[in-house]
């Protein structure tokens, strides 16, 4: 089986089951084994500068390495056995199903009227204070999380797929891991994250530009607005701190016509967010079910070849199948 066909398999795999619970996860076995790491290395190095990139170095080796062991002892049991071993690896690298199941649980939990609840809901999704959030805070929230992710959970496990198979996908998504893990510019992670944060942006430097022109064709065939995603992508992108994730929060203010970023509140302190695209339309909940059909389709409109920060660990959506697919409701 080639590659491309693991990875359209690999994308029907993650929309039919997402992440299963209670079977073990690759990213789970890499974030345990970075902070499992952490403290031995802290103590034998003095500069936590190099600690941090030791952390990074092994857990990207030890990733590689057990993926390409346990795939090559599997092609040698049978080649059936190391294509379902690589579309299952795939897999466990995309986030589609679940970021758009956590999605669907604040929508619904918005429109019930339920405000509370989405607070709850969306707090699994963002860092952000929630509990005094409004619906348009709400919606903004999640559609941020949303966009974002479109880049750390689909586009961009997809590009590496396509490059480098299946070793390549979960070498990303160690870097990703490390990156959600100690990737903070706080006393403790400012130094021995900077390692971990580079990586993930050099790696998603390439997926979250080549993303822009795959939303503007999502947009299109949404009935959206393609060319207001361009133009707005292209004006705010580096509005952001980070090099990566403007593009995405950019484009998808632009596509959905309304603004996205702004002050928010994290462990009571204020901080200051730029903000993307205009104001135009209020925030509604159908803005969250267009935005996750915007990255429903983004991955389509892109297809498994080479031209073209996951929802947080414990953002886990429900197991049942989700209705963004449908009409947007009003």
């Amino acid at each position: 089986m080639t590659v491309e066909m693991q990875i359209l398999a690999a994308i029907g795999l993650d929309m039919l089951w997402g992440d299963p619970r209670r079977l073990p996860h690759p990213v789970k076995g890499m974030g345990r084994l970075a902070v499992a790491l952490e403290r031995p290395l802290r103590k034998r190095m003095a500069s936590p500068r190099l600690a941090g990139i030791v952390t990074a170095f092994l857990v990207i080796v030890v990733t590689t390495a057990t993926a390409a062991a346990l795939l090559t002892a599997a092609y040698r049991l049978h080649p059936w056995v190391g294509d379902a071993l690589s579309i299952l690896l795939l897999s466990t690298c995309l986030a589609t199903r679940d970021l758009a199941a956590h999605a669907w649980q604040v929508f619904s939990a918005l429109r019930l009227g339920n405000l509370g609840q989405a607070r709850e809901r969306v707090g699994r999704m963002v860092g952000r204070d929630t509990d005094k959030l409004d619906q348009g805070g709400v919606v903004r929230a999640a559609v941020e999380s949303v966009a974002e992710n479109t880049v750390d959970g689909v586009t961009a496990p997809l590009f590496w797929a396509v490059l480098l198979g299946p070793v390549g996908a979960l070498a990303y998504k160690a870097a990703s891991t490390l990156d959600s893990t100690f990737g903070y510019k706080n006393e403790r992670y400012l130094h021995f994250g900077w390692a971990s944060a580079r990586l993930d942006d050099v790696l998603n430097y390439l997926p979250a530009r080549l993303t822009l022109p795959l939303t503007v064709a999502a947009a299109a065939l949404l009935g959206l607005r393609p060319g207001n995603t361009w133009r707005t992508a292209l004006r705010d992108w580096d509005k952001h701190a980070s090099p990566n994730s403007g593009w995405s929060e950019a484009a998808t203010a632009g596509a959905l016509g309304v603004q996205l970023g702004g002050p928010v509140y994290r462990q009571g302190n204020l901080t200051d967010m730029p903000l993307f695209g205009e104001s135009g339309e209020v925030p509604a909940p159908r803005h969250i079910q267009k935005a996750v059909r915007l990255m429903l389709l983004t991955p389509e409109a892109r297809g498994p070849r080479p031209e073209a920060r996951g929802p947080r660990p414990e953002a886990r959506g429900p197991r049942k199948n989700c209705p963004f697919l449908c009409s947007a409701s009003p």
